[in-house]
């Protein structure tokens, strides 16, 4: 399985799939720690840095199996101001989507807070999810408590597999 990692942070997909033999082609990382993390640890997996500019990274449509990304939180999170996507983290969402449009995946993961259902009333959710329906994809979504996966906190996150 090969896949492209957006928002990457310092990568926990990969460590999560390396058991699996899945291959990162590709990450998008803008903030220097994390950026810093890729380079020591996939030394041989570029990082594209800015989601904004995926059309020009050297990807091409079909190239990849998945895509997966946390895009940022804040604009979407109950801590936060709530301003959805009138918040330009918030529009980082669409950007996914578009280039979920570009490459063409056969599945695609998305990961946010739970914040994000209400935000906008429920339609920035629902925007997204009609833009992958859009494209022709079908969707689940679930709210996580990430206690339940081997993080020493109560941290609910909610993921959506398309």
């Amino acid at each position: 399985m090969k896949y492209i990692s957006v928002c990457s942070g310092i990568e926990a997909a990969t460590v999560a799939w390396h058991h699996m033999g899945w291959q990162p082609v590709g990450f998008a990382e803008i903030e220097k720690f994390p950026s810093q993390v890729l380079a020591h640890h996939y030394p041989d997996v570029p990082n594209y840095k800015d989601l904004t500019q995926h059309e020009q990274w050297p990807v091409e449509s079909g190239s990849v199996d998945l895509l997966v990304g946390g895009t940022p939180c804040q604009a979407f999170s109950v801590a936060g101001l709530r301003r959805g996507m009138d918040d330009a983290r918030g529009q980082l969402t669409l950007e996914f989507v578009r280039l979920a449009a570009r490459l063409r995946p056969r599945w695609v993961v998305w990961e946010n807070v739970p914040g994000v259902l209400s935000s906008g009333q429920g339609r920035d959710f629902g925007s997204f999810l009609g833009a992958l329906a859009n494209l022709g994809y079908g969707f689940a979504y679930r709210v996580l408590d990430a206690q339940y996966f081997g993080v020493a906190q109560r941290r609910q996150i909610g993921r959506a597999h398309v």
